[in-house]
């Protein structure tokens, strides 16, 4: 099996690298100066930078769980591996810049961005609050926006007609 040349694999690489920085930022930002439960509201009753920690999956799935050490190395072990299959594709793709290879990079950056909170703090830190009239959507971070950013590309992509080369 060839590979093609990864050109274009640094600029990928970045967007990466960008978001799990921008995500570390405003982490530390939130941490020093937002007291725990506290929250600014930015646009009121539709937008607050909040700060709470999240110990299990996305919308706190398994963070009430009796085993909390298992339900960390568990989501710590899975995403690891699947920002291993993450970064392989984009060694595999990243020789063209694609809304696949891009998606590709933003999942990257904002699974490193989680799976750092976990294993360095055990748990990761949320703090951007939305509520749209009546409904409030579980706090989330910059890593969290990344990902679901990245899996929104890629289901867009699946929906483009295919080139023929």
């Amino acid at each position: 099996m060839t590979w093609p040349a990864p050109r274009r694999l640094p600029w990928l690489l970045l967007i990466s690298a960008l978001v799990f920085v921008a995500d570390r930022l405003t982490k530390i930002w939130v941490s020093a100066h937002v007291p725990y439960a506290g929250a600014i509201p930015v646009i009121p009753r539709v937008l607050r930078i909040t700060h709470w920690t999240n110990d299990g999956a996305a919308f706190s799935m398994f963070a009430d769980s009796a085993s909390p050490h298992a339900v960390r190395i568990g989501l710590i072990v899975f995403t690891l591996l699947a920002a291993t299959v993450v970064f392989l594709a984009l060694l595999r793709l990243g020789s063209r810049i694609t809304l696949t290879t891009v998606a590709l990079a933003l999942i990257l950056g904002g699974a490193l961005g989680n799976v750092h909170d976990r294993i360095a703090y055990g748990s990761v830190v949320d703090f951007i609050e939305v509520h749209i009239y009546h409904y409030h959507w579980p706090d989330f971070n910059v890593a969290d926006s990344s990902i679901v950013t990245g899996a929104c590309l890629l289901f867009l992509d699946s929906l483009l007609p295919r080139k023929h080369v």
